[in-house]
């Protein structure tokens, strides 16, 4: 099994970043071919690594650094009012954790998703073989929580992959057609009561880019913690706005 120290990296050419306009980015990939164990998988998160698929990868660009890891430290957490408020609104909804999985309740929920609230993005149009590829195909212990209705309806889906020290929260999609739920706030906040339940300490929720409108929701959770300098520090009003 690999560790920090016998892993090699590959670094890929540039490309087109995923979330600065016409700026230009590289990618530094762990070797593929490479076991990763959990304690391993844990350490590279807390580095700053992410997972897409079967690939753990960070941003590695040239002059650049505006993405920065995020995590929530869930014993500190406070809730805001308008998260209590989304956290009542939700409490029908019932959740059912199981292993990742292709089925076409949870693939049309996500076509649905890319289809209203991506489609400028790199996962338009979506396909059941890049929903595989990105969500279900996995090499660390990974769940589906599926957030249904009191009348079975599928209202959302969260991938996370378990981690020694908490979750990091891969992915999630959800119902455009629920937007008074606020569902993507109402899935953290549920992972949150759960590792609170199963006493562990952080929420990672990837990346977080300060001109990036689709990532400025992370920091609407506080406290936030962001690593800076591979150092994980408290981020303050100052840095965030």
């Amino acid at each position: 099994m690999s560790n920090l120290q016998t892993l090699k990296f590959f670094v890929t050419p540039e490309h087109d970043c995923s979330y600065i306009e016409k700026a230009t980015a590289k990618t530094l990939f762990v070797d593929p071919q490479a076991p990763l164990d959990k304690p391993t998988y844990s350490q590279l998160t807390q580095h700053g690594f992410r997972r897409s698929g079967t690939h753990v990868y960070r941003p590695h660009c040239e002059g650049c650094a505006a993405c920065i890891s995020a995590r929530i430290p869930v014993e500190r957490f406070k809730l805001s009012k308008s998260q209590r408020r989304i956290w009542n609104r939700n409490q029908d909804i019932l959740v059912e954790t199981v292993a990742p999985r292709f089925d076409e309740e949870i693939y049309d929920l996500y076509a649905r998703y890319i289809n209203a609230r991506h489609n400028d993005g790199d996962m338009y149009p979506p396909s059941q073989e890049q929903f595989i590829s990105f969500l279900v195909e996995s090499n660390q212990q990974t769940q589906f929580h599926l957030y249904r209705n009191r009348n079975g309806e599928l209202l959302a889906v969260a991938v996370t992959d378990q981690l020694i020290d908490g979750l990091s929260a891969v992915y999630s999609f959800f119902s455009p057609d629920h937007d008074q739920r606020s569902l993507g706030v109402f899935a953290v906040l549920w992972q949150i009561e759960y590792l609170k339940q199963i006493n562990l300490p952080y929420n990672y929720l990837g990346y977080w880019v300060k001109n990036c409108k689709k990532m400025a929701y992370k920091t609407q959770y506080q406290p936030i913690e962001i690593l800076l300098d591979d150092i994980w520090i408290d981020a303050t009003d100052d840095m965030i706005k």
